[in-house]
C-alpha cells in the first residue's frame, strides 16, 4: 500500500533558510524510509533561486492549503475502456474488478463518459426502443466478438433495423410469413431455412449449432447483401449476448458529476450531498482519469501530515493548518501561538539558522550529507546569519558552517562573497516586490505589523526613491490590515540597516527609530536582526499598547480605564469617553490599586 506523504514546509514569504531546511529535512526523512515532500508557501526570492540552481535542486512543491485534496485520498484505481469497447466486454471488466461502473476514455486517456450496470440494465430490460436503436448502429465486428463467433461473409451494404428474430427451431416451410427484413436473424443449421430468410431480406444471419455454411447459402447472402456469422454459443446464449454487442459509447453518460484531484476533500463532500451517485470519477487538470472516489473514501480520508521548519506560529504557516496534523516542528524563533491536538516532536534551539539544527540532526543520526545538499545548507546559514554578522549567530552556526563547507569543498568567505554579490541586484526590483520578497508578520499584544528585510552588499546599490518606498508601504499596510509595515535595507559590508515605515502607525515606528536631527533617514549601525533587534525595539517603545489603546478609543468609550493603563505608554494624552478624565503618559500604578 502506498504510504501517505508527509509535507515539510517553511513559512509564508519563504527565505533561503526555510526552503533549504525543508529540502534538507525531507532528504533526511526519506533516508529513513518516510515519503517526505519539501514544500514552500510562496514565490522564492532571488537568493534562494540562485542557491537552488547553484546546487542543482528543483523548487519545492507549492503548498497553498493544509486541507487534504481528492488526489491525496485513497481512491479506487482508474480502470477504463475505449468508446469502441462492447457492452459485453464492459460487463466482463466490471465483473473482474468487482465494480458496478467503468470510465470511458479517448485516445489520450481523457475521460469522456461513464457506463454503469444501471445504464446497461435499462437497455437490456426496460427501454426496448432504445435497445433496438443502438443495435441498428452496431458494427459486425462487435457482434462477432460478443458471440465469440466467426464471420463467414461480410457485406459493406449491410442494413440493420436493430430488431432480432430467433427462428433456430423453425422449419423453412413456415418462414414465408415471418417479417425478417433488415433484422438480425438467429437461425439453426438448416440450409433451406438459412436461404429462405436471406431471400426474405434478413439484414444479418447469425447461425447456431453449425461449424460450416454451404456454398449456395453464401452465394444467396452475396446476392442479397446479407452477412453471415457463425455463433460460438447455442441459441439461448446467442440470444442473450447479442444485445450486449453495441459499443459502450452508445449508452455511456456524457454529462458527469466529476472532480479534479486538486479539489479539497471537504468541498467534494459537500458537492456529493447534492447528487445520489455511488461513485464519482476524478481527473487531473488535463482531464486524464486518475481514479474513482466515493463518500466512503472521503469519510475515511486522513488529515494532511505536516512538519514545520523555520517557524512555529500558525499565522506564518500554510492556510488552514489547524485542520492538518502537525508531526514535528524544527525552529529557531520564538514560540508564540503554537498548539496541537496530539503530541508533537518539537525542537527549538537558540541558533542563527534552522539549517544549523537540521545539519545537527544528520550528524546525530549518522546519516551522510550529500555534497550538493551541504552547499545549499551552508548558503542558508550564511543567509540567515548575514555571514555571521547577525546578533543571532552562535558558535554552533560557525562550527556547522565549517563542517558543511568541508563536505561541499567550499571556502566559507569566498562562497559568502559569491552568494551575496550574485543576489545583490534584487534591490533593483519595485518597492512592492521588495516588501513581499522576505516578509514576516508579527502579532504581539494585539499589534499586527510586518517586517520585510532586503539583504544587500552595500547601501550604494539602493537607487529607489524614498517617496516610492513610502507609498508602497502604505498601500501594503492598508491591504493587509496592518498597524505598521517596516522595510529594512540591510547592508552586510556596512553592518547596518536603513529603515522605512508605512501604515497608520508610522509615527510609532519612527519613535522607536528616530530620524537624524537634520531630518535625514539614518543608517542604524549594527542593526541586522529582525527578531532580536528590530521587533524588540519596536515593542520596547510600547507600540503594542499604543495600538491597543487607540483601537479601544476608536471603538467605544472606555468602561474601565485602569485595564488599559497597566503599562507605561508614550502615546498622547488619553481621555476617558465616559468620565472625561485625562491622563498624561506616565508610568501608572497597578490596575488593582484603582488608580486612574
Amino acid at each position: 500500500m502506498k504510504k501517505t506523504p508527509i509535507y515539510i514546509t517553511g513559512h509564508q514569504h519563504p527565505d533561503t533558510d526555510s526552503v533549504a531546511s525543508a529540502i534538507a529535512y525531507a532528504f533526511f526523512k526519506r533516508s529513513l524510509g518516510t515519503p517526505a515532500v519539501p514544500c514552500c508557501l510562496g514565490k522564492l526570492n532571488e537568493e534562494t533561486r540562485y542557491l537552488l540552481n547553484r546546487f542543482h535542486f528543483q523548487e519545492p512543491q507549492l503548498l497553498t492549503d493544509a486541507r487534504i485534496t481528492v488526489g491525496e485520498v485513497a481512491m479506487d484505481p482508474p480502470t477504463y475502456i475505449s468508446p469502441e469497447t462492447t457492452i459485453f466486454e464492459c460487463l466482463q471488466q466490471m465483473q473482474q474488478g468487482n465494480r458496478t461502473y467503468c470510465g470511458v476514455v479517448d485516445e489520450e486517456k481523457k475521460l469522456i463518459g461513464m457506463v454503469t450496470k444501471s445504464d446497461i440494465s435499462v437497455i437490456g430490460l426496460y427501454d426496448t426502443a432504445r435497445s433496438i436503436a443502438i443495435m441498428a448502429q452496431t458494427p459486425l465486428e462487435n457482434i462477432r466478438k460478443t458471440l465469440d463467433g466467426k464471420v463467414i461473409y461480410d457485406d459493406p451494404a449491410m442494413v440493420l433495423n436493430g430488431k432480432v428474430s430467433v427462428i433456430a427451431m423453425t422449419q423453412s416451410a413456415r418462414l414465408e410469413h415471418y417479417d425478417v427484413e433488415h433484422r438480425i436473424v438467429i437461425c439453426g443449421s438448416d440450409p433451406e431455412a438459412q436461404k429462405q430468410v436471406i431471400r426474405q431480406g434478413a439484414g444479418l444471419l447469425v447461425v447456431v449449432w453449425a461449424d460450416t455454411i454451404q456454398a449456395d447459402v453464401i452465394e444467396a447472402a452475396k446476392l442479397h447483401h446479407c452477412p453471415i456469422v457463425i455463433s460460438g454459443h447455442g441459441a439461448m446464449n446467442t440470444t442473450r449476448y447479442i444485445y450486449f454487442a453495441p459499443s459502450a459509447s452508445q449508452i455511456m453518460k456524457r454529462e458527469l458529476v466529476k472532480f479534479t484531484n486538486t479539489e479539497l476533500a471537504e468541498d467534494v463532500s459537500r458537492k456529493m450531498l447534492q447528487s445520489r451517485y455511488h461513485v464519482y470519477p476524478v481527473t487531473d487538470a488535463d482531464g486524464h482519469l486518475t481514479g474513482y472516489v466515493s463518500r466512503y473514501h472521503i469519510m475515511q480520508a486522513p488529515s494532511k501530515k505536516l512538519i514545520l521548519v523555520d517557524h512555529n506560529e500558525f499565522s506564518q504557516s500554510v492556510r488552514a493548518i489547524e485542520k492538518a496534523q502537525v508531526l514535528e516542528v524544527i525552529d529557531h524563533h520564538r514560540i508564540n501561538d503554537f498548539s496541537s491536538q496530539y503530541p508533537v516532536q518539537f525542537r527549538n534551539e537558540i541558533v542563527g539558522s534552522t539549517c544549523t539544527i537540521v545539519a545537527t540532526i544528520f550528524r546525530e543520526n549518522q546519516i551522510p550529507i550529500p555534497v550538493e545538499l551541504a552547499g545549499l545548507m551552508l548558503g542558508a546559514i550564511l543567509s540567515d546569519t548575514l555571514n555571521f554578522h547577525s546578533p543571532t549567530t552562535t558558535e554552533k552556526d560557525r562550527t556547522t558552517a565549517n563542517i558543511l563547507a568541508a563536505i561541499a569543498d567550499l571556502d566559507v568567505e569566498d562562497f559568502a562573497t559569491e552568494m551575496f554579490t550574485a543576489t545583490a541586484s534584487k534591490v533593483d526590483s519595485s518597492p512592492s516586490e521588495l516588501i513581499k520578497s522576505d516578509m514576516k508578520i508579527f502579532e504581539v499584544y494585539g499589534c499586527k505589523l510586518a517586517i520585510s528585510q532586503v539583504i544587500m552588499a552595500s547601501m550604494n546599490d539602493l537607487h529607489l526613491e524614498a517617496g516610492d518606498i513610502q507609498t508602497a508601504l502604505d498601500k501594503f499596510a492598508e491591504k493587509k490590515d496592518l498597524d505598521l509595515a517596516v522595510l529594512a535595507f540591510t547592508s552586510i559590508q556596512e553592518n547596518g540597516s536603513v529603515l522605512y515605515f508605512g501604515g497608520n502607525r508610522t509615527a510609532w515606528g519612527k519613535e522607536a527609530f528616530p530620524d537624524s536631527p537634520d531630518g535625514e533617514r539614518p543608517f542604524h549601525e549594527g542593526l541586522l536582526s529582525r527578531k532580536q533587534q528590530l521587533l524588540p525595539q519596536l515593542m520596547a517603545s510600547n507600540l503594542a499598547l499604543a495600538v491597543q489603546i487607540a483601537r479601544i478609543k476608536e471603538a467605544s468609550p472606555w468602561r474601565n480605564m485602569s485595564l488599559c493603563m497597566k503599562f507605561r505608554t508614550s502615546a498622547a494624552t488619553i481621555r476617558c469617553g465616559t468620565c472625561s478624565l485625562r491622563r498624561s503618559p506616565v508610568t501608572t500604578r497597578s490596575a488593582t490599586s484603582g488608580a486612574f
